[in-house]
């Protein structure tokens, strides 16, 4: 009997900003408080994208970021920031569980008539 040798799903993973809500906190305008995303995890031809949203907190001494000046790349940071790895794990194990089924789809029977009729 040889050995099977299984090879680690290399994803990568792309967050999307998709919509962002503000309101005015403290006299700021644009304050951003809640955050629309997407994640989508590609393994060669295969994808999974995971929707979500994340709520922030208006902290007392933050740092404030006017909106205009505002990137994707800092909006995702604080979600990251926000879910920690308790939050972000559980969103790339549904993709590679996903995508894994794509790659392997379960073997579903079927109904086959009967030899005899």
């Amino acid at each position: 009997m040889g050995n099977t040798l299984k090879y680690k799903i290399m994803i990568n993973y792309t967050w999307k900003i998709k919509d962002l809500w503000t309101k005015t906190v403290d006299g700021k305008q644009d304050y951003v408080v809640n955050a629309a995303y997407e994640v989508e995890g590609v393994d060669g031809t295969f994808s999974y994208t995971v929707n979500g949203g994340q709520t922030f907190s208006v902290k007392e001494g933050s740092t404030f970021i006017p909106y205009s000046e505002l990137t994707e790349e800092v909006v995702v940071g604080w979600i990251k920031s926000e879910l920690g790895n308790a939050g972000i794990l559980p969103i790339t194990a549904c993709i590679e569980e996903q995508i894994e089924l794509q790659k392997n789809p379960p073997v579903v029977p079927v109904i086959t008539p009967l030899p005899w009729s």
